[in-house]
């Protein structure tokens, strides 16, 4: 199914937390497509953002529409609002509390990683190929401990991504962690 791109809304129409949030989910879809780019050499272009309604961000793989749901990996409240610049939603500001109450950092990852998995494995898409991607934003997470970690984090058995990759590093210097299907190393540098 092709879907034709949706004109923009002037991002001077929309608040700066929207704003904020589309450009972090641009620059994640980018270094994601970057990456996938240079792993698999298919050709991932053109993307814009789709608005009101998820997944977040569309892209042409191999001339073909491809959806990304996009989320970020945080340790804490702190570490989010640095990096969106903005307040948090109740419900975010929440679960990160209940993250910081975990003092082990192996553990806080895996039950970080496990909330996103969770909830976005509750959403449904009218789209025929979605994918999430996970930037992670915590430095303290390298690709080498995250990949420690991993054996400990389940994947819902049932959600709508056809994939689902998690990018090691903000700026996706140490590569791509394929999550589903199976879990897949790929692209990494020694963190």
């Amino acid at each position: 199914m092709s879907r034709k791109q949706k004109p923009d809304i002037p991002m001077t129409q929309l608040s700066a937390s929207v704003q904020e949030k589309i450009k972090l989910e641009h620059q994640a879809a980018k270094i994601f497509m970057r990456l996938y780019e240079k792993l698999t050499g298919e050709k991932i272009r053109h993307i814009w953002h789709n608005k009101p309604i998820k997944p977040d961000v569309s892209c042409r793989l191999n001339g073909e529409c491809l959806d990304l749901e996009i989320a970020h990996l945080y340790a804490s409240q702190q570490e989010a609002m640095k990096i969106l610049g903005r307040e948090l939603s109740v419900r975010t500001r929440q679960a990160l509390l209940e993250l910081q109450q975990q003092s082990n950092i192996a553990q806080r990852l895996i039950e970080a990683l496990q909330r996103i998995l969770l909830s976005k494995a509750e959403k449904r898409y009218r789209s025929q190929q979605v994918w999430l991607v996970i930037r992670n934003a915590h430095p303290e997470w390298t690709a080498h401990f995250i990949l420690e970690q991993l054996a400990k984090v389940q994947v819902p058995s049932s959600h709508p991504f056809e994939q689902i990759w998690l990018v090691c590093d903000f700026n996706g210097h140490h590569g791509l962690i394929q999550l589903a299907p199976k879990i897949k190393v790929v692209n990494n540098k020694k963190a």
